[in-house]
């Protein structure tokens, strides 16, 4: 048999196969409906908690539930004649969110045994599981300059606690199901996805939408500060909302890797004190810097390998940071304005 490697959606399902994405109302999810939705796929079944008026985007001509997937009667009506799930549902968010409400993060483990075990029972042909860098051992993230992790780095396991632990153990399930029952599962780490149609306020948006949001808010307002959590000394890497939803089509099709966990993002490190230097070059603003030691900071540093993702795929996601915190930044700044006019916005 030969290997069909860097397939996508569009080369192999018909366009009238049902495609069932959770966590649809949020933003990585209601982005990967819409990338599908222009593809020419004509049935996607989109779930989400959320009341649908709530959900960061919509996309016309697709069917939207609002479920919650903790429960098991819920996955099984979200995968009824599935041809492929997309699980990407869960109770997250940036440091402020994670880092408080462990149990929250823990509890999405629920939505993931349900959802591979309705998958698995309607006959889907794949299942996606959207896991995390947090699941890599934090013993390695010790240092603002640490190495990149390597996909064999989450082992031995010291995840991030909570959040970390919750997608390291979802990955095992996707991996017994390959194993014990022959189920197809595709698994990726997400490094920090950003971008438009994101949560930039109120406690679960993550740095690069805070960055912008901060910057918006002090030109607005007149203040010359801006608060930063932390020593700023941080790193992370940034992958922009684009290169995501390609990411994940190319990973769930692709034959070498098939329960086999792999980085999702980019190689470039950044420090939260340059994030920040970005945003108010973009802004035009210098401001002065405000540190809060005792607020929430994760990780010392934290960098994606792509040493993997370029051999298998000869892809890494490659847009560049400043040219996707521009369209960020300017996305963010019209919500700020409707906000003040009082108009709907995405929060």
């Amino acid at each position: 048999m030969v290997k069909k490697s860097n397939q996508i959606a569009a080369t192999t399902l018909n366009k009238n196969d049902l495609i069932v994405i959770g966590g649809a109302g949020g933003f990585i999810g209601g982005a990967l409906v819409r990338y599908f939705h222009d593809q020419g796929f004509t049935r996607i079944r989109a779930v989400d908690k959320k009341p649908l008026p709530d959900w960061y985007q919509r996309t016309p001509g697709v069917e939207c539930l609002c479920m919650d997937l903790q429960y098991e009667d819920n996955c099984k009506r979200a995968c009824e004649d599935a041809v492929e799930v997309y699980n990407l549902a869960a109770d997250m968010g940036g440091m402020g969110f994670i880092e408080r409400f462990r149990i929250e993060c823990l509890r999405s483990i629920l939505i993931n045994t349900h959802m591979v075990e309705a998958a698995y029972r309607a006959g889907a042909k794949r299942f996606f599981f959207s896991s995390s860098a947090c699941a890599y051992n934090v013993e390695l993230q010790k240092d603002p300059n640490s190495r990149a992790l390597k996909e064999t780095d989450a082992y031995p396991a010291m995840a991030e606690r909570g959040y970390g632990w919750e997608k390291l153990m979802s990955e095992m399930f996707c991996q017994e199901y390959w194993a014990e029952r022959g189920f197809e599962t595709h698994i990726a780490r997400f490094h920090n996805v950003y971008g438009p149609w994101g949560t930039w306020v109120g406690g679960r948006e993550k740095a690069p939408a805070a960055m912008c949001r901060k910057v918006i808010e002090a030109k607005d307002t007149g203040s010359d500060e801006i608060i930063i959590w932390g020593d700023g000394t941080q790193t992370r890497s940034f992958m922009y909302i684009d290169d995501c939803v390609k990411g994940v089509d190319m990973i769930m099709h692709c034959d070498e890797l098939i329960a086999v966990p792999i980085n999702l993002g980019t190689s470039h490190l950044i420090s939260i004190n340059d994030l920040v230097s970005l945003s108010e070059k973009i802004g035009g603003v210098t401001l002065k810097r405000i540190y809060d030691p005792d607020m929430p900071k994760g990780v010392a540093g934290r960098n994606s390998d792509n040493t993997f993702i370029k051999q298998i795929l000869n892809w890494e996601p490659d847009t560049p940071l400043e040219d996707g915190l521009k369209k960020t930044y300017n996305w963010i700044e019209q919500q700020h304005k409707d906000r003040k006019a009082g108009k709907k916005i995405v929060d």
